[in-house]
């Protein structure tokens, strides 16, 4: 069985691996993770040691076979459970990492079930991430930065590329969230803003910023 620091050093790993699609290097997990380069060392000789990692000295370190199955466990319930904060208790969907990062690391294979049936199956978290099924497997669809899409097209917001707190308040206050439908009315060459429509027929503008980190699906 993994400690909270242990799963929080997997679930780094796993995250940077699939962000580089190559080895991960002591200092990038050390960053993420906010601590020193020695005390990263330490650790990745202990998953080691159980088997959840692959290291090489000089090349970095990637999970195992073992590992990934336990990295995509504990992210399945980190997502499960920021979908109950949303929907079940009204939490803002920039409420809600801290308080799954605390309870992703509740071991009962069995609440997870119940969990994951309560909510009835969901396939995505609040932010648009997927949700790994009981097995392990993800289902990616296709999706892409709002700032691709050409003028006249409708589009659903299905995640966002930056879960920064301040940028989902942002979205809050302009009311567009997961689900919320888009027409792309105008795109402006000059510093890559746009007009959109939404749902209410409300035309607002959007920065190219903000366009960028929305993703959505036509």
């Amino acid at each position: 069985m993994l400690s909270h620091a242990e799963e929080n050093y997997l679930k780094a790993i796993y995250h940077l691996s699939q962000a580089d699609k190559s080895d991960v290097s002591t200092n990038a997990i050390a960053e993420v993770l906010q601590t020193k380069p020695a005390s990263v060392s330490d650790m990745i000789k202990k998953l080691s040691d159980k088997g959840f990692i692959h290291y090489q000295k000089y090349k970095g370190v990637n999970v195992s076979q073992k590992g990934r199955k336990e990295a995509l466990q504990i992210i399945r319930k980190h997502r499960l459970w920021e979908v109950f904060l949303v929907d079940k208790l009204q939490f803002k969907w920039d409420e809600v990492h801290e308080i799954a990062e605390q309870l992703e690391h509740i071991k009962s294979s069995i609440l997870t079930q119940k969990l994951d049936k309560f909510l009835g199956y969901p396939r995505i978290d609040p932010h648009g991430d997927p949700i790994p099924d009981e097995r392990g497997e993800i289902v990616l669809g296709k999706k892409s930065p709002l700032s691709e899409i050409l003028e006249g097209k409708k589009v659903l917001v299905t995640g966002v590329d930056d879960s920064d707190s301040e940028f989902l308040t942002h979205l809050d206050k302009i009311n567009i969230a997961l689900g919320t439908k888009i027409v792309v009315k105008e795109k402006n060459s000059f510093d890559g803003s746009m007009q959109i429509e939404l749902p209410s027929q409300k035309l607002i503008f959007i920065s190219k910023q903000v366009a960028d980190n929305l993703l959505v699906t036509e």
